[in-house]
């Protein structure tokens, strides 16, 4: 059914093997600006409220890469043993609210912590919850989350290898410093800022990345300056 920015498409769930029904958003979504931290914000409309499928049998939860690619048999058997045997049932919705967005990245926050899956998994759910409390206005959960956000990024970076889809750990490096200034923190920011506008092969290799970084380490002087 077609309610504007979005439709809904049936998909196997990988754990209890059922068709349920998930919420997809449309690629053409206005886009009114964005964020240091990579948050975009559109017109009308939330596409991060639909980053997460989840099963409206079983309860999984996480976002459409994890559906759609093979989990590892060590980890399905987790997995089915906590949700197979719970009943959970998590009404399904085509248009969700604030509390249904919150609910389905919590969930998919648990399975991965679950598993002991990847910190970038956990680090890109969180991320993207504190984007939703930033969009309803709520800063201390937003700041809760990227907290949690930056934590796994920084665990990212120390134990896994990129880049990660198009993430490398140049992009990741900036994101923890924007995290970080966000959350007030100033120094921790410019001490990541500095890891980037110091090396001469993120400038000729990730211009983009370096400009970003160069223009976040000059509004945070110029913040101190006033």
């Amino acid at each position: 059914m077609d309610i504007g920015n979005t439709f809904v498409v049936k998909k196997l769930c990988p754990i209890c093997e059922q068709m349920t029904r998930v919420v997809k958003t449309r690629s053409r979504i206005m886009v009114i600006s964005r964020d240091e931290d990579a948050c975009i914000h559109y017109k009308d409309f939330n596409p991060y409220y639909y980053t997460v499928w989840v099963c409206e049998h079983c309860g999984f939860a996480g976002d459409e890469t994890t559906f759609t690619t093979k989990i590892p048999d060590r980890h399905l058997t987790i997995l089915r043993a906590v949700l197979l045997t719970k009943n959970i049932k998590i009404p399904f919705t085509e248009e969700r609210t604030l509390g249904d967005a919150s609910t389905a990245f919590r969930l998919a926050l648990k399975f991965v912590e679950l598993i002991h899956g990847k910190a970038s998994k956990m680090a890109k759910y969180a991320h993207q919850l504190a984007w939703v409390y930033r969009e309803a206005g709520d800063t201390v959960q937003e700041n809760e989350f990227l907290a949690k956000a930056v934590q796994c990024y920084e665990t990212a970076l120390a134990k896994e290898h990129f880049p990660i889809g198009e993430l490398t750990d140049n992009a990741v490096v900036y994101l923890v410093a924007a995290i970080y200034c966000r959350l007030g923190e100033r120094q921790k920011a410019t001490s990541y800022l500095s890891r980037l506008i110091s090396d001469k092969s993120v400038r000729e290799r990730e211009p983009r990345i370096f400009d970003k970084a160069r223009d976040l380490w000059g509004d945070i002087r110029a913040a101190r300056k006033k």
